[in-house]
């Protein structure tokens, strides 16, 4: 792999390293940033893992979620960085802070929007999660895998993947997966507590959203909203609004599933997913965000009547141009 000897020379360079992932984190960045932050630490370097959100609560179940610390929690700047599962510099929210002037970035990604912002950059859009990436990096190292990093990596494919449904699960993935449950690791008990276990703010918010379902004429694309006064009410915290996007893709027929969420400053962001025709990813970063082809998000300035306006005729536009 061309990009493991930059990753490697990075390594034997820093002595302090900053790990750093994207705000409001997913199983992905909090598996990724605790995976890097693992085998750093193995290697005798000292860590600090840092994350402008808090962890979600679900995530608890991985040793040493509490070391992810927020940025205020954090003096001093660092020359070397490693950001994991960003698309762009300004997902990883406010760190600058914490930056060096000549701080030295190294990128490690599986967006295929990724803006190739580091001075090394590690984008895989082919993985179906950057701990897929990290995965490698542990082979190509002749790390041997134990039930610890093992349950880093598992729960951030788990996530990613949707517990192995999406389209990304590959054969790849399957047997990466193989190996980490071969080393013991309780995998009934991490799906469990991801993928399974909801608050009652989250039910709260979803009988909300439910309420304001809509589809197409067509069927192809059905779509719901949070107003402010809705989170205002329910919302105690970012992973609240887990899972809720897919109630709206899942509808038979339906290709695109879409959360209109109205935010307190102002915007509305967008939560896309796509079963098999739209490659929401292209659409949202028309609206300047970024994903995947099939989940994928962006922010619109305005209301949520404003946000359906614009959004709702681009993807009309998209499933025209499929269905030709």
């Amino acid at each position: 792999m061309v990009w493991f000897e930059s990753l490697q020379h990075f390594i034997s360079e820093a002595d302090q390293v900053l790990i750093v992932s994207h705000v409001n984190p997913d199983g992905d960045a909090v598996s990724s940033t605790l995976a890097a932050g693992y085998l750093l630490k193995r290697w005798g370097k000292q860590v600090t893992m840092v994350n402008e959100s808090p962890v979600p609560k679900k995530f608890f179940i991985l040793e040493g979620t509490k070391e992810i610390v927020s940025t205020d929690q954090i003096s001093g700047r660092f020359r070397h960085v490693i950001a994991l599962d960003c698309a762009d510099r300004e997902r990883m929210g406010n760190i600058r802070q914490l930056l060096a002037e000549d701080a030295f970035i190294i990128n490690i990604d599986h967006h295929a929007t990724n803006e190739r912002f580091g001075d090394v950059n590690i984008v895989v859009p082919d993985a179906a999660a950057t701990v897929e990436i990290l995965f490698d990096w542990v082979e190509q190292a002749g790390v041997s895998l134990d039930q610890r990093l093992a349950s880093y990596l598992y729960t951030g494919l788990l996530t990613d993947t949707g517990g192995f449904r999406y389209s990304n699960t590959t054969p790849k993935v399957l047997r990466i997966a193989a190996q980490l449950v071969d080393t013991g690791i309780e995998s009934h008990k991490i799906a469990d507590a991801v993928l399974e276990t909801v608050t009652i703010e989250q039910l709260q918010l979803l009988q909300k959203a439910l309420s304001s379902l809509r589809r197409s004429d067509d069927g192809l694309v059905a779509w719901m909203s949070l107003s402010r006064k809705d989170t205002d009410a329910f919302l105690q915290s970012h992973e609240d609004l887990d899972g809720i996007v897919n109630y709206a893709r899942n509808i038979l027929g339906v290709d695109v599933g879409i959360l209109f969420r109205e935010t307190e400053d102002g915007t509305v962001k967008v939560s896309l997913r796509s079963r098999e025709f739209v490659d929401v990813g292209k659409v949202a970063k028309a609206f300047g965000g970024g994903g995947h082809a099939r989940a994928a998000g962006c922010t619109f300035h305005g209301s949520l009547k404003e946000a359906e306006e614009k959004m709702l005729p681009r993807l009309r536009l998209e499933l025209e141009c499929e269905k030709r």
